[in-house]
């Protein structure tokens, strides 16, 4: 298969990347996949949840690309991807600069951006994403853009301003994952929802269908039609 690049992104901190990327490159690894995950934040989180992976799970390689890692290496060495990678997942830098995240760009890239249910996320998340859309390496790179609202609570006002929002966007809404502990508790392990063998993640896997759905689409040049494929009335 030829090798899928998936970024998860935001210009704001907090918003729940690295949990977004750990259960991505969980996913994939466990569908039989080779699977690097590269951490640009120099705290390390998605590193952190490698190491405390399990040797009897299927092996994520974990790369250190941030400003703190090794200075002895070029840039571009550093975030070379392997010819035996299946599934690269990039876990962008927290809170900086927007230019910079852009710069790791390529063509037919998916880029998913997580949201939080509360003002100040969105008007964040709006700015964020109206930067990405008027910038031409993205439009002419064929660079798909997709939202996932995180740590949601339905039924709430602030989730419906939200909901409103990411609507309102021309770029796909593609689910709704729930706040829930259980995101904490596969951290701690080294895993994804997507491995806890349990009734109680039956919703999130739910959840986590049209996100993975979306993603092994081939790239479609038309937001409105992939907005159809996947609605939110699948969650």
């Amino acid at each position: 298969m030829s090798l899928k690049r998936i970024l998860v992104t935001n210009g704001k901190g907090g918003c729940g990347k690295t949990s977004l990327a750990s259960n991505i490159a969980s996913y994939y690894a466990s569908q039989g996949l080779n699977v690097r995950l590269f951490d640009h934040d120099a705290q390390g989180s998605s590193l952190a949840w490698i190491n405390r992976r399990s040797e009897k799970l299927r092996r994520i390689e974990g790369v250190d690309v941030s400003k703190n890692s090794d200075c002895r290496m070029t840039r571009s060495w550093q975030t070379r991807v392997p010819p035996d990678t299946d599934v690269a997942v990039l876990d962008t830098p927290a809170g900086g600069d927007i230019s910079e995240i852009i710069s790791l760009f390529q063509i037919n890239d998916t880029v998913l951006v997580p949201v939080l249910p509360s003002p100040i996320d969105i008007h964040a998340t709006a700015h964020f994403i109206k930067v990405l859309l008027t910038t031409g390496k993205v439009r002419n790179r064929m660079i798909r853009i997709g939202v996932v609202a995180n740590r949601v609570r339905k039924n709430t006002i602030m989730y419906h301003s939200l909901e409103r929002f990411l609507f309102s966007l021309n770029i796909p809404f593609i689910s709704s994952l729930r706040d829930t502990q259980l995101y904490a508790r596969a951290f701690e392990l080294g895993i994804g929802v997507q491995e806890i063998n349990s009734p109680r993640s039956k919703i999130d896997k739910e959840q986590w269908a049209p996100i993975f759905r979306w993603i092994d689409t081939p790239v479609i040049n038309k937001p409105a039609e992939i907005r159809t494929l996947f609605s939110q009335n699948e969650n």
